[in-house]
């Protein structure tokens, strides 16, 4: 039988999840109860961020448990390749069945990213990706950026089809008569409530007639949110009948991605395992959902950057909130933890057990910075206490007070009143990188990516797509060219 002083370690990540959209954040319209029940008994992180806010950076450095300017996966043609040691590769080589199960977005699968097995993976397209996003400097025209709004709405999706398949095959492995024989670990990826925002009938009608408020918003008048907007130009697609089913798309699909946790959860309570297995649940980033004229992510504001952060099980706070900055990037730390392997001293990142189990540290700080498709230049964020320092490199810096502006309305960056705070954010910014040299070195990188993949011409026109296909798409896509 599995050793009773080895504890399992289950971690369910969905895809753009907004830290505020759950039950249990106190959230006035989306109905959560499998996280809810999961945050009752065991801590809710309410202060976690990203890495960075965009899928194939931040899950390179949640495997490596390091921040993304530490190894250079920078952007969406740049995926994890399995060549920075993970934690997945520790905990598996401790002895461990180390299971993927659904999306990852590394390279492929032909490079060891540290797992015993991969169940159904999503990689980036090609073992590329998303190559128009290298071209910061001169961006072509992102025309697909109108399918946002054009597939709103309610019914099934590729993306609903391959969670239902992702949350069979997660329930039929733990439920395995060989996960009771040796410690396991999972990485259960599911992608909802990720876009196209349209949900299962049930879900969506659940939300089809809430009173959203509708109202475009402005955008901020900053220069670099504004060059963002201006690539990912969402919002201009939209009418008042594609936001109110976006919205109730996106609530639809959060409540669906909830429903999956839930039969996850389930098969861990049905197979006796629940008393030994320390779970995560966590998003790679938010989704703006149209606040501030924007849509998805790729922004420093907290729709964006914030994530939820759940935990539960052994050594583990019950019914416990901790406030306490924490980061994505923790979560190696915690595996190394759980599993009983030593954290490698390159790493970034605390165990969460170990931050729940303490008094909340408000001096705490958490870093994300943004090098992807779109930016004309790098954003680092510093979060501590009440206070979020943005950093653009060779423009003006965004400065909120979360506290008495939880909205992120009143934008203090350029305030003269406010420039010892800025000074402090630079500096507790320059204890994590040197945020200028880092853009330097990688528009650099991201040079010699793109000459590797064929120069400027073939970077247009490679892959261009709004969203990853599934598995069974890019099979398909491939043998129609072939």
């Amino acid at each position: 039988m599995n050793s009773p002083d080895k504890l399992n370690f289950l971690v369910i990540i969905s895809d753009e999840h907004r830290r505020d959209a759950m039950g249990c954040m106190g959230h006035p319209v989306v109905t959560t109860p499998h996280l809810d029940a999961l945050a009752a008994r065991g801590t809710l992180f309410t202060n976690a961020y990203t890495a960075s806010p965009m899928c194939v950076p931040t899950r390179a450095a949640l495997a490596t448990g390091r921040y993304v300017n530490r190894d250079g996966f920078w952007d969406s043609a740049t995926p994890y390749d399995g060549s920075v040691r993970s934690w997945m590769h520790q905990v598996r080589d401790s002895g461990y069945d180390m299971a993927s199960i659904g999306k990852l977005h590394f390279r492929d699968g032909e490079a060891d990213n540290g797992f015993s097995e991969e169940i159904l993976p999503m990689h980036v397209v090609g073992g590329v990706g998303w190559a128009v996003g290298l071209l910061r400097k001169d961006p072509p025209a992102y025309d697909v950026a109108a399918e946002l709004a054009a597939d709103s709405g309610r019914g099934e999706t590729s993306y609903t089809g391959y969670d239902r398949a992702i949350t069979t095959a997660a329930t039929d492995w733990i439920n395995d008569p060989d996960r009771l024989t040796k410690p396991w670990a999972a990485f259960v990826s599911l992608v909802s409530p990720h876009y196209p925002l349209s949900a299962p009938d049930e879900f969506y009608d659940a939300y089809a007639e809430t009173a959203f408020d509708l109202t475009p918003e402005p955008l901020p008048d900053h220069p670099e949110i504004r060059n963002l907007a201006d690539f990912f130009d969402y919002d201009r697609h939209f009418t008042a009948a594609t936001r109110q089913a976006a919205m109730a798309g996106y609530f639809g699909l959060t409540s669906f991605m909830d429903d999956c946790v839930g039969q996850i959860l389930a098969s861990l309570a049905d197979s006796g395992q629940t008393e030994n297995t320390v779970v995560i649940y966590l998003s790679d980033h938010g989704e703006m959902l149209g606040e501030k004229g924007l849509w998805t992510k790729q922004v420093m504001y907290e729709a964006s950057a914030g994530i939820p952060v759940i935990m539960a099980g052994p050594g583990v706070p019950a019914a416990h909130v901790c406030t306490t900055a924490v980061s994505l990037v923790d979560v190696a730390a915690t595996a190394q933890e759980v599993s009983g392997n030593q954290s490698r001293p390159d790493q970034d990142g605390t165990s969460l057990r170990r931050l729940a189990q303490h008094a909340d540290d408000p001096e705490r700080p958490v870093f994300s910075e943004y090098h992807d498709g779109g930016s004309s230049t790098g954003a680092f964020m510093i979060r501590w206490h009440h206070w979020k320092y943005i950093h653009y490199a060779g423009m003006p810096p965004q400065l909120f007070n979360l506290a008495s502006d939880p909205e992120e309305t009143a934008d203090l960056g350029t305030d003269p009143s406010h420039r010892h705070v800025r000074d402090e954010g630079l500096r507790r910014l320059r204890d994590f990188c040197d945020p200028d040299a880092v853009n330097a070195r990688c528009f650099a990188d991201q040079a010699r990516r793109i000459e590797a993949l064929g120069g400027v011409d073939a970077c247009r026109e490679a892959y261009v797509f709004n969203h990853t296909p599934t598995p069974e798409e890019q099979t398909a896509r491939k043998a129609s060219h072939e």
